[in-house]
């Protein structure tokens, strides 16, 4: 309801009380702040952007929120995901997220939307908001949210983060672009990578996820000059701003409906090639490979492929660390012989994902190896609880 008739919607006393700071402001005064209370937003996604954008929405009054998100809340959510506490820990993010808006502000209605958004439902979903609000952090869900927003004509406030990096904007507001219009294709899986392999510095969702909830409020308010049109690029490690100019492709493709997304960006195809390829690659245990290490430990080398400050976090007994880079260099690949020359290669990582693509790298060059299933991830929840996880 972005234009609603402020007569009939009324502040009480303790209201007025509440949101005296805004009420103050010219920009918004008691009629912004009515907008506001009639306002309905769908945040996807209770993580690092929807922590703090869930929170200021509900700080600033917004009348009706709805909340997507299927995860729990784990401990390495903690660093950034500020919603979320200790005690919630192994349950449902988006009631952890609820508690939490209540304590700020208990006149908030709360939906929740325990499911995994689709093709099958999103428009259902969405249908009922004022405005959606993309906290996610996958390819698939991003177009499917877009589209989504380009069929309902509902506005889609985005904002993406990585590492050190961030980028906002509002897509699909006032004849402005849409996500297809910044990215028309999406990359191949697993070109860019997720946050839990490269990281993610803790205050730099609360940053551009604060952008996003000022773009929603701004929106409802009807301000002109919102992100509609321009693409604001952050780096928190060099403390930067810039900001590039976005304007619609007359020659995008018309979106008519919502599709597969997952084949859309590739995802079947890459899982069944990454399957094939780790078909191809030998496979053992955590539990046999720590057999092997109490009994024949002289007889094969351990390679850790992951980065040196994953190393450094945990590592497991007797493993030398060649990372994946230098085995895609070449470099890695003559320290693997050079460590190896009779000895069998056993090879892991995190999770068994990079390990299997190092000993494809190393099977080219001649070099036989064995991938370790699961990684050091399973290492610490099979063999030694002792080992962090990250």
């Amino acid at each position: 309801m972005l234009n609603p008739n402020l007569e009939a919607i009324e502040l009480n006393k303790e209201e007025i009380e509440r949101y005296s700071r805004h009420i103050i402001l010219p920009e918004v005064g008691l009629d912004g702040q009515k907008r506001l209370k009639s306002a309905s937003v769908l945040c996807i996604g209770t993580g690092g952007l929807g922590s703090p954008l869930l929170l200021y929405l509900a700080a600033a009054g917004i009348g009706r929120i709805g909340i997507v998100d299927f995860d729990i809340v784990d401990s390495s959510n903690l660093q950034r995901q500020i919603i979320h506490g200790t005690s919630w820990v192994g349950k449902p993010k988006i009631q952890s997220a609820k508690d939490r808006i209540l304590e700020i502000n208990p006149a908030c209605q709360v939906d929740l939307y325990e499911t995994r958004l689709s093709s099958e439902n999103a428009l259902k979903i969405m249908e009922p908001y004022d405005v959606i609000v993309d906290g996610t952090d996958n390819f698939p869900t991003r177009y499917l949210t877009n589209d989504a927003c380009v069929l309902l004509n509902k506005p889609n406030v985005y904002g993406s983060i990585f590492r050190f990096e961030g980028q906002a904007t509002v897509f699909n507001y006032e004849g402005g672009p849409n996500y297809r219009d910044l990215y028309p294709e999406p990359p191949p899986p697993g070109m860019v990578p997720s946050c839990a392999e490269g990281g993610v510095l803790g205050v730099l969702p609360g940053i551009i996820g604060t952008i996003q909830a000022t773009e929603t409020i701004k929106i409802i308010l009807g301000a002109k000059n919102t992100l509609s049109g321009r693409l604001l690029l952050y780096n928190a490690w060099d403390m930067s701003f810039r900001e590039l100019k976005l304007r619609p492709n007359p020659e995008r493709p018309v979106i008519e409906e919502l599709v597969d997304y997952e084949q859309f960006c590739g995802i079947p195809q890459a899982q069944a090639a990454e399957t094939e390829e780790k078909a191809a690659i030998p496979e053992i245990s955590v539990t046999d490979l720590k057999e092997l290490m109490d009994h024949g430990a002289d007889a094969f080398v351990l390679i850790d492929v992951r980065n040196v400050n994953e190393y450094e976090i945990a590592r497991i007994p007797g493993s030398v660390l060649v990372p994946l880079p230098d085995i895609e260099q070449g470099s890695g690949v003559e320290k693997v012989k050079e460590l190896a020359r009779d000895h069998r290669v056993i090879a892991h990582c995190k999770m068994g994902g990079r390990s299997a693509k190092a000993l494809k790298i190393l099977q080219d060059a001649g070099i036989q190896g064995t991938n370790v299933k699961g990684g050091i991830t399973a290492w610490s929840q099979e063999v030694d609880p002792n080992v962090p996880q990250y």
